[in-house]
């Protein structure tokens, strides 16, 4: 690359200029600090993993999702889904902006989405987890947005976990930032997260993946490949007229066309947390009662509070950052 067109830059303006095209919050990590750092060694995805030239700093964008779908308790309601769709929407072309900005400047962008999962690495079985090519949530610690709570999902001050999240890979020399020392999560003496979620899949520091994804995307790729297999397994004409032409079927088109329910779903989880400066204003009143709770949830949280770093903390620890004991 010619230096000769690469104009003077600093992490400040690039801040700044995120948050014009529409970010409510960025930070920027080191790309050579991730690399070292894998949130899961043994499946480690790296910025240097996609690409060789312009990994050096990972600029991560949120986009906070908006509190009257937070506020509308069943998790599966089809509301929730589009608005969040709209803001993962928002939120790329935010990050498209950002990388056409900076390579007027001279320095080489591209865009990870959040969404985005390696097709060479599915095998055949849908129902199978597929993680993105970064983690997000861990690359938005690393670049001082937040720490991860109980069951791993960013916790940032302003808005707790109710963020969206994308990263942009650049060559651009910026100062990145730093982690944070301290927790925001509350651990298992909140455990909100974990009386409120409706497939009970969190864990101690973790998360039952392909659990959590018949929520997180119910009517996903799995989702679908299920439904259409029923519809042949149907061998009677009318009957696979009637699986073609109901609610499941319904539900599935409309996923299609604009990802509502398929790149989105459950974020009860998200909703419910107590962290940031907009739960005690705008949501307490809405979501104080878990009516997903149960005494074996609690009973769970209570063995949990024994040992606040047991279960996959000691895996986690640099991301979840030391807790308020």
């Amino acid at each position: 690359m010619v230096v000769a067109f690469q104009s003077a830059i600093t992490s400040k303006q690039v801040k700044t200029k995120a948050k014009e095209f529409g970010a409510d919050l960025a930070g920027i990590a080191d790309g050579q600090v991730m690399n070292e750092n894998p949130p899961y060694p043994e499946d480690p995805r790296r910025p240097s993993d996609i690409t060789d030239y312009d990994a050096d700093r990972v600029i991560v964008l949120a986009r906070r999702i908006n509190l009257g779908s937070s506020r509308i308790a069943k998790w599966d309601e089809r509301h929730k889904y589009y608005n969040d769709e709209l803001a993962i929407t928002a939120l790329e072309e935010t990050a498209l902006e950002l990388v056409l900005w900076l390579e007027t400047r001279g320095y080489p962008a591209l865009i990870v989405p959040p969404t985005h999962v390696d097709p060479w690495r599915y095998d055949g079985n849908p129902e199978k987890h597929l993680s993105p090519l970064l983690s997000l949530d861990h690359a938005a610690v690393e670049a001082g947005l937040g720490t991860l709570g109980l069951n791993l999902q960013l916790l940032t001050p302003e808005f707790g976990p109710r963020v969206m999240l994308s990263a942009v890979l650049t060559s651009a020399p910026l100062e990145p930032d730093g982690r944070r020392d301290a927790a925001l999560c509350h651990g298992p003496e909140c455990g909100r997260c974990l009386s409120a979620c409706p497939g009970d899949v969190v864990g101690q520091w973790d998360r039952d993946w392909p659990g959590c994804d018949e929520y997180r995307n119910p009517h996903g790729f799995n989702h679908l490949t299920e439904f259409l297999g029923n519809v042949i397994d149907a061998t009677d004409a009318e009957t696979q007229k009637k699986m073609i032409r109901s609610e499941d079927s319904f539900n599935l088109w409309q996923s299609i066309l604009r990802g509502a329910g398929a790149v989105t779903g459950c974020r009860r989880c998200q909703d419910v947390c107590p962290v940031g400066e907009d739960y005690e204003s705008l949501l307490k009143d809405a979501l104080d009662e878990l009516p997903e709770d149960t005494p074996a949830k609690q009973v769970r949280l209570t063995d949990m509070l024994k040992n606040l770093t047991g279960g996959n903390h000691q895996n986690q620890q640099r991301w979840i950052g030391q807790i308020k004991r």
